[in-house]
C-alpha cells in the first residue's frame, strides 16, 4: 500500500463515520448500542454497566488535524480530563472478564483502542498513557507493522516494550487492512473464494500476533468496520470472542459480541468523542469539555474560584430567536429566572447560594419564532476550585 495516499483510502471508512458523528451532536439523542440475536453462545443479561470503546489512528505534535491524524496536544487534553473525571479507564482484561460474566464493572467504563500500528503511537500517544497509567489495546495488522515503510509503522521491538509496560494489549486488524470494495471483491468470486479470503485475513494475522508477541489474540477491529456474516463463524473458528466495529454506541453486557459498537475519534470533530463521554440519561463525565455552538461563561470544563458565578450564554448568533423561550437549567436549582441584554442578547443568572459540588451543570434551550419545539439542548459543566474559594472566604 502506498501510504502516501492512504487518507484516499480511508474515504469511505471517513465519510461514513463523519454521518453517523454528526448524528450524535446532540449527546442527549446518545443511546444504548441494542444487542442482535446470538446464535452461538447465549448472552448474558444486561446489568445496567456500560463501556465506551474509543478508538484513535494516527497522533502528530505539530502537524494539523485531519479525520485520522489528531494533535498531541489534544489528545492529551481528552486523556487527562477522562482520568481526571471517576469514570476508570478499564483493560481489555477487564473489559473480557466483564463480558463473560466473571466480574463486574461500574455503571460507567472507558475502552482505548488504537488502530493499524502506527509509529506515532510509539513516540506521541505512549508517553502520555504511562504519565497517566491509562491501559490501552492496539488493533494491528500485519503486513504493515514491523515493516521496513520508511518512519510510519510500528517495529515489533515497539510493540513489545508497550505491552512490557503491562499497560497495552494487542487485538487483531487483519492482514492486509482490506477496505471494503476488496471484501466486496473478494466476495463476487464465489463462496470457496471468500472463506479462503476471511481465513487468510483473520487466521493468518491472528498466528502472526501470537507467535511474534507470545499472547492469544482474542479481538478482532474489521478494518473500516465493515463486516458480513459469513466471517462470523470464521471468527469463532480462531478464537474471536469479541469483534469491533466503527458504529457507535455504548456496549453493554449482553451486546453482540460479533458486532460491538465503537466510537472512532475524529481528529478533527469533536462529536464523536463527546458523544462517547455521554452515559445513560444524559449523563456526561465529569469535567469533560465540549465544543458549544455560542459562547458561554464559565466555559465549557473551566475550573473557577468563584462559588457564586454569573452564568451566561451569548445567543447573538441565533436568527429568529423568541427571545421569550430561553430556559436555563442549573444543577441544584432547576430553572432559573434570567437576565438579558436586548441589544446584545446575552442572557445570564448569578447564582444566590454558594455552589457546594465540585461539578456543575448547565443547560440552555429555546425556540425559534412562529416553531413549536424546541431547539437542541446546548448542555455544559464547569469546576468549583473549592480550595481556593474557600481561602478566599
Amino acid at each position: 500500500m502506498n501510504f502516501s495516499r492512504f487518507p484516499l483510502a480511508l474515504t469511505i471508512m471517513v465519510s461514513s463515520l463523519v454521518s453517523m458523528i454528526k448524528a450524535q451532536d446532540n449527546p442527549i439523542a446518545v443511546t444504548d448500542s441494542q444487542p442482535e440475536p446470538e446464535e452461538t453462545i447465549v448472552a448474558l443479561e444486561d446489568d445496567g454497566s456500560r463501556v465506551a470503546v474509543l478508538g484513535y489512528h494516527v497522533f502528530h505534535a505539530t502537524q494539523p488535524a485531519t479525520q485520522m491524524r489528531i494533535p498531541t496536544a489534544k489528545f492529551r487534553t481528552q486523556m487527562e480530563t477522562i482520568k481526571n473525571s471517576n469514570v476508570p479507564v478499564i483493560t481489555l482484561a477487564q473489559f473480557l472478564a466483564w463480558r463473560s460474566g466473571e466480574s463486574e464493572l461500574p455503571p460507567q467504563s472507558i475502552l482505548i483502542t488504537m488502530d493499524d500500528g502506527w509509529r506515532s503511537v510509539y513516540h506521541e500517544a505512549f508517553p502520555i498513557m504511562k504519565e497517566l497509567q491509562l491501559p490501552f489495546t492496539l488493533f494491528l495488522y500485519k503486513n504493515y507493522v514491523g515493516t521496513n515503510r520508511g518512519s510510519r509503522a510500528l517495529s515489533l521491538a515497539m510493540i513489545r516494550e508497550m505491552v512490557g509496560s503491562d499497560l497495552c494489549t494487542i487485538g487483531s486488524h487483519s492482514v492486509s487492512h482490506p477496505f471494503p470494495s476488496k471484501v466486496k471483491k473478494a466476495a463476487k468470486a464465489g463462496p470457496e473464494a471468500y472463506e479462503k479470503f476471511i481465513r487468510t485475513e483473520l487466521g493468518d494475522s491472528k498466528k502472526f500476533l501470537d507467535e511474534n508477541f507470545k499472547t492469544n489474540v482474542t479481538t478482532y477491529a474489521y478494518p473500516g468496520g465493515y463486516h458480513t456474516d459469513e466471517m462470523f463463524p470464521i471468527a469463532d473458528e480462531f478464537g474471536y470472542d469479541h469483534l469491533f466495529t466503527v458504529k457507535p454506541g455504548k456496549i453493554r453486557r449482553d451486546s453482540n459480541r460479533h458486532t460491538l459498537p465503537r466510537y472512532i475519534v475524529l481528529g478533527n470533530h469533536d462529536g464523536a468523542f463527546n458523544a462517547a463521554m455521554v452515559f445513560r440519561n444524559g449523563a456526561r463525565v465529569a469535567g469533560v469539555p465540549v465544543t458549544l455552538p455560542h459562547p458561554v461563561k464559565p466555559g465549557s470544563g473551566d475550573i473557577i474560584a468563584s462559588r457564586l458565578p454569573t452564568i451566561k450564554v451569548d445567543l447573538s448568533a441565533v436568527e429568529n430567536l423568541d427571545p421569550e423561550s430561553v430556559v436555563m437549567k442549573v444543577a441544584g436549582f432547576g430553572t432559573v429566572p434570567l437576565l438579558v441584554d436586548p441589544e446584545t442578547r446575552i442572557y445570564q443568572w448569578t447564582v444566590i447560594r454558594p455552589l457546594r459540588q465540585p461539578m456543575s451543570e448547565v443547560t440552555t434551550q429555546w425556540r425559534l419564532k412562529d416553531k413549536e419545539s424546541y431547539e437542541p439542548v446546548m448542555r455544559w459543566s464547569f469546576r468549583i476550585d473549592h480550595e481556593a474559594t474557600y481561602q478566599a472566604q
